[in-house]
């Protein structure tokens, strides 16, 4: 169960500013959102037949390709 206080919980609100600022360029919210779902990244890479390095490397390649690709979903 997770807790309030687990530091890698952070409000919906916090994530759409991440996700704005790094739509427009910004290269540390890029950062901070790779590092965010980086548990999520490593999880899915197993299930591409890759080695594991090739599998991150396309998983935040597409990651970041989606986020500056004109999604209007996160108000863009």
């Amino acid at each position: 169960m997770e807790t309030k206080d687990d530091p890698g919980i952070i409000p919906d609100r916090e994530i759409l500013e991440l996700l704005r600022a790094a739509k427009q360029g910004d290269t540390e919210a890029m950062l901070q959102l790779i590092d965010l779902y980086e548990e999520d990244i490593l999880r899915i890479s197993k299930f591409i037949h890759l080695p594991e390095e090739d599998a991150v490397s396309t998983i935040v390649l597409e990651f970041l390709e989606f986020i500056q690709g004109g999604n209007e979903t996160f108000g863009g």
